[in-house]
């Protein structure tokens, strides 16, 4: 047979093979990505709605990169703030004079003494605000800034919502709790503990 007509009767036969394929009825896809793509087209988002938990919770919205949320308002969860209600005097004179001791038993279990202090974060000049590693003032409502410096990964994660607590689902508005709602940022580590259930005859084999 003549290459030519061969290489005719090849390609004729592929179409056929490819046309008749592609013969579905309706409803049926070829991958999951086709029917995803198909039955989302007149689909415009959730009717399911979190504000009504949100209810008596003091918050404020934020805008990182693409992600706006909601976060907790924090200033006003702190008793004795504005600090300049009581930090009315330079730090030294405060400390030798006879006053009410308010936090000066706090001890710093953040980083190592060298690489961190108590002025590393809060602004002696403003006690009212933190203070960033350059000196720019941070307010308290989002100290995430802070915190932000030197743990980018965890700060991108958060953003994202890998990482941290929601206020309530996943459903919008969307709320998440910040870095200083779950840890203490003078001693953010959690101390090491058991589960509320664990399997109690490992640890007698562990006797």
């Amino acid at each position: 047979m003549n290459k030519h007509i061969l290489h005719i009767l090849t390609c004729i036969f592929f179409c056929l093979l490819l046309f008749s394929s592609c013969k579905h009825s309706e409803g049926e896809y070829h991958s999951i990505t086709d029917k995803i793509e198909a039955e989302s087209k007149n689909y415009h988002g959730t009717s399911i709605s979190s504000e009504q938990f949100l209810e008596g919770i003091k918050t404020i919205e934020i805008t990182e990169g693409e992600h706006t949320f909601l976060i907790p308002e924090r200033k006003s969860q702190i008793t004795s703030f504005a600090c300049t209600e009581c930090h009315t005097k330079p730090l030294i004179e405060l400390q030798s004079g006879d006053i009410k001791k308010a936090h000066w038993d706090i001890k710093l279990a953040h980083a190592d003494l060298n690489t961190m202090n108590c002025i590393t974060c809060h602004n002696g000049d403003e006690m009212d605000n933190l203070k960033s590693l350059t000196g720019n003032i941070i307010d308290y409502n989002r100290s995430y800034k802070l915190c932000s410096q030197c743990h980018t990964n965890q700060f991108e994660d958060w953003k994202g919502g890998a990482h941290g607590k929601k206020i309530v689902g996943w459903a919008p508005p969307r709320a998440s709790m910040t870095c200083v709602n779950c840890h203490d940022p003078h001693k953010p580590g959690f101390k090491t503990r058991w589960p509320s259930n664990y399997n109690t005859q490992k640890v007698k084999d562990r006797e």
